[in-house]
């Protein structure tokens, strides 16, 4: 399950937050050669979002791991990540030893399962489709989808947002094969958990629910709503469930704890237009960290969203108790009065990842392992530790 977990292992030192305090004008790192699909060197620090490169800073980074020093990363863990700073990026590559299947390790446009970072997509349309006035937040859920039962009927669309609806957080299994009109049913025919925006209670069927919310204002299909409005406008070319044009060899092969590879995420069962319902809008969204950079790009500005709307989308709105941290659209704040960092986190039992940025969008990292667990190590546990090591590397 894509489930986001609890929220306050992210970030949450001291430490880690005066460093984003200053990380803004910074000077750049090094630069390091171009990457491809596939490959494991790191993009040039002076590499926009495009790719397009520019005038060279000192040193060479070479490698993720030399970015970050050597004992940053667990022994047998692979993945790939990208840290920047504005609209140029200082890092993008990949780390671990090529997959049994493919024989090239990940790189900056291998294409990774995002899980729950999928939600801040679902958020980004639900406020995308409030910015051009075809529903309010505010809007009961049953001004949108029919048949809605009497105890569902206080349900907003922002208590979907906020993980305060009172729905349960699954259903079942992701790959067990529910159409949108059963999953609503059994969704919608759950046993309430708490009064609607009574209690945070993190819900994947709650972002499913809103996906289903999208196709019905839209009157488009969930990815092709994305694509549309949000993917395209950001110049996003490999980010999707089966819409681009992909090659299977660019997909990152999964691995288990003890290094079994699992397949892609395209080798599980899946409906032919995505991801079965338990799934779809909650998580399994693939991407690639040079596509997750130009969304970070997109949101600066007005591409996708407008000023008011990314006000919207960001500002943090209920506590995750029992932790100090605060659930915002698909985003957490580490504080809702003077917020620092925007984070999300994801992980699916073999991959796990994180991406975080801070409130003026002028850093911004992202990475995911396709083994994220080993004999003694857990990137689900300890990846805080590489994140801070990313926001240091770039203070540097």
């Amino acid at each position: 399950m894509s489930a986001h977990g609890r929220a306050g292992r992210l970030l949450r030192g001291a430490a880690v937050l005066a460093v984003l305090a200053g990380l803004v004008g910074c000077g750049t790192g090094g630069t390091g050669g171009s990457t491809g699909p596939g490959s494991t060197g790191s993009a040039s620090s002076t590499d926009s979002a495009d790719g397009r490169g520019g005038a060279g800073g000192p040193g060479d980074i070479g490698s993720i791991e030399s970015f970050l020093g050597d004992d940053a990363l667990p022994a047998g863990s692979s993945g790939a990540l990208v840290a920047g700073r504005g609209d140029r990026i200082d890092v993008c590559g990949g780390w671990g030893e090529p997959d049994e299947q493919g024989g090239e390790g990940p790189g900056c446009d291998t294409l990774f399962d995002i899980m729950s970072m999928t939600k801040q997509f679902t958020a980004a349309a639900v406020v995308r489709l409030q910015m051009d006035g075809l529903l309010d937040v505010a809007d009961p859920l049953a001004d949108h989808l029919p048949a809605v039962p009497a105890d569902k009927q206080g349900i907003t669309i922002e208590h979907l947002l906020t993980h305060t609806s009172g729905l349960l957080d699954t259903l079942g299994p992701d790959d067990e094969p529910l159409t949108r009109d059963a999953f609503l049913r059994e969704a919608l025919g759950s046993a309430p958990l708490s009064e609607p925006g009574e209690t945070y209670l993190y819900s994947n069927v709650g972002y499913s629910v809103l996906t289903a919310v999208i196709e019905e204002v839209s009157g488009q299909d969930y990815e092709a709503y994305l694509a549309e409005h949000l993917f395209t406008p950001s110049g996003m070319t490999s980010t999707g469930y089966v819409l681009p044009d992909w090659s299977t060899t660019q997909v990152a092969v999964e691995y288990d704890a003890d290094g079994r590879a699992q397949g892609t995420p395209l080798d599980h069962p899946w409906a032919e237009d995505g991801p079965y319902w338990n799934l779809r809008g909650n998580g399994g969204l693939l991407s690639t960290p040079r596509d997750m950079f130009r969304w970070h790009v997109a949101l600066r500005g007005d591409a996708v969203l407008d000023a008011a709307a990314r006000r919207e989308l960001f500002e943090p709105r209920v506590r995750e108790e029992p932790d100090e941290t605060y659930y915002a659209y698909g985003w957490v704040a580490d504080d809702p009065d003077d917020p620092r960092i925007f984070w999300h986190n994801g992980g699916n039992g073999r991959a796990y990842g994180e991406i975080g940025r801070d409130p003026a969008g002028d850093v911004f990292v992202f990475w995911v392992a396709n083994r994220s667990a080993g004999d003694g190590w857990d990137l689900g546990e300890s990846g805080t530790d590489l994140t801070s090591g990313l926001f240091e590397r770039l203070s540097g």
